[in-house]
């Protein structure tokens, strides 16, 4: 069954993917600009889930494994926009897609969507992707002016600081992980609450299948 939203969410993507700004340094990013349907961007902010109680002590979301939220079967029974948003990346029109703009190795893989509310004293040390990630997109959801400067910190190495990507409401940016991939985000004041998708493509070896949009569906 073909439903609307999917549709739209599609159409509205590949138009952003095909204008991306295309950067080469520190390493190969891709810098998207509308990304999401303006309607599906504000029923995803107004999720009545709440921001989790979390500890940003070690710099690592996986400090708070438990809190965490994804788009997996359970969220996509309770949300329609959640199931829309996970069929849209699901198709292969939209898989294709990427795999022709980035370059990114996405047969056979597996969709994994978390929904990210940080909080004041949010902070994540400079770090790479796990080897089973094989496509990284964080798409920034806050219309608040402070919000543009909640992007994604990246970083020449571990301990180089390069820039910042611009994170306006309904923007993205996207990479291909490798050894070379840093990334994270510096401390500095969140007035309010930091919403973003993180948006992964990942290898069957993925072991919290929960996680998963279709667990049992790969990709291609």
């Amino acid at each position: 069954m073909t439903h609307p939203a999917d549709g739209e969410i599609s159409d509205t993507f590949l138009t952003s993917l095909q204008c991306a700004e295309q950067r080469k340094h520190p390493y190969p990013h891709w810098l998207l600009d509308r990304c999401l349907p303006e309607g599906v961007v504000d029923a995803l902010i107004a999720l009545p889930i709440a921001p989790p109680r979390t500890e940003y002590a070690i710099g690592r979301r996986e400090a708070n494994n438990d809190s965490r939220v994804h788009f997996g079967v359970e969220n996509q029974s309770r949300y329609e926009v959640v199931a829309s948003l996970a069929r849209a990346f699901q198709s292969r029109r939209l898989v294709d897609a990427l795999m022709h703009e980035t370059g990114a190795p996405l047969a056979g893989t597996s969709l994994r969507i978390e929904y990210c509310q940080d909080t004041e004293g949010f902070w994540l040390e400079p770090h790479t992707d796990i080897g089973v990630k094989k496509f990284t997109m964080l798409i920034y959801l806050n219309r608040e002016p402070e919000g543009a400067d909640w992007g994604t910190d990246i970083y020449s190495d571990k301990d180089s600081h390069f820039g910042r990507a611009p994170s306006a409401f309904n923007s993205a940016l996207v990479f291909v992980p490798s050894d070379k991939t840093w990334h994270g985000f510096e401390k500095r004041p969140l007035n309010g609450v930091r919403k973003s998708l993180i948006v992964n493509y990942v290898s069957q070896e993925w072991r919290n299948r929960q996680e998963l949009c279709f667990p049992d569906s790969p990709v291609g």
